[in-house]
């Protein structure tokens, strides 16, 4: 999935008001040695890339719901030539 990366940008204003958000960003900025909007802007880049790979759970556990539909159910028959293989009977 591609989008335009300086869409990001153009959506971030130069000031943050939010403190928490702008205290982040100080903090993000020299450790990565970026100037404050390059560093949001790639926090958000980086943020919407991880959203778009991620996997919803209900999509993840279907396999796992898969193979245990496919079990065999309590009460039924047991297969006799199975069982007689992984004991090894003949």
């Amino acid at each position: 999935m591609a989008f335009d990366v300086y869409a990001v940008e153009r959506l971030v204003p130069p000031n943050i008001s939010e403190e928490v958000a702008n205290r982040s960003a100080d903090k993000l900025a020299p450790t990565a040695k970026l100037s404050k909007a390059e560093a949001v802007r790639r926090a958000l880049v980086h943020d919407r890339w991880r959203e778009a790979r991620c996997v919803p759970p209900a999509e993840r556990l279907q396999p796992v719901l898969d193979e245990i539909a496919a079990a065999p159910k309590p009460g039924q028959e047991a297969d006799k030539a199975f069982d007689d293989d992984l004991s090894g009977d003949p």
